[in-house]
């Protein structure tokens, strides 16, 4: 499967993953899109936004192909539960 695959795969569950396996797709999807933060860290009283910039700068460094092979995994660990 090809990341492009897991990612229309992933909108499609029919079962809405929790806040934290959210998180876990959305930091590695940046990473994959987009490569390191390129934004500055919201302010910590935006929760929500905090939680997704922490997400996705938890994976800094990472390369665009290893995201990309983390996301796919991603979706394979969770698919069983929601899909």
């Amino acid at each position: 499967m090809d990341f492009h695959t897991a990612c229309e795969k992933a909108k499609a569950f029919t079962k809405k993953p929790t806040d934290a396996e959210f998180l876990e797709f959305y930091g590695l999807y940046k990473q994959s899109t987009v490569g390191d933060v390129n934004i500055a860290a919201p302010s910590a009283i935006n929760l929500k936004d905090k939680a997704k910039w922490d997400a996705w700068n938890k994976h800094k460094g990472l390369s665009k192909d290893a995201a990309q092979a983390a996301y796919i995994a991603t979706y394979e660990k969770y698919a069983p539960k929601y899909a």
